[in-house]
């Protein structure tokens, strides 16, 4: 007795909760198709390569700063090592370390800036602000 109940009212709240759900769907429809005419109020679309080197160029950025804060750490080791081998060998080879990783997210940023350029069909695009001394200047290589 108690499992046909508890069967029943399973069956009974899903056909409700069907009712409902066609319900619901005209309402979104509706919400939807004001939206569609209205717009969301976002500027116009950009282009996805330009937005994926932009993340790019942000990450490799950041990346840079840790190895500058990293050489800055390594550089006050030093200076207060005191005479120390050991910590002064280590600031050494911190600084090796940033110096080498300096390098590679310089070249990084700068093939990343390259394909960028040819993506974009090696014309003459603006240089997105806040990338160069440059910025908002037409991009010449």
């Amino acid at each position: 007795m108690f499992k046909k109940f508890i069967l029943s009212a399973v069956i009974t709240v899903s056909l409700f909760s069907g009712v409902a759900a066609f319900a619901a769907v005209g309402e979104m429809q509706g919400q939807l198709q004001a939206a569609a005419e209205q717009g969301a109020g976002f500027a116009a679309a950009q282009d996805p390569r330009l937005a994926i080197s932009t993340i790019i160029r942000t990450a490799l950025s950041v990346i840079g700063m840790v190895f500058l804060v990293l050489t800055i750490y390594a550089g006050a080791l030093w200076m207060t090592a005191g005479g120390n081998e050991e910590q002064i060998t280590k600031a050494k080879n911190i600084i090796k370390a940033s110096v080498i990783g300096l390098i590679i997210i310089f070249s990084a940023y700068s093939i990343t800036y390259f394909v960028t350029w040819m993506a974009m069909g090696g014309r003459n695009n603006t240089v997105p602000v806040g990338t160069s001394p440059g910025a908002g200047q037409p991009f010449t290589p």
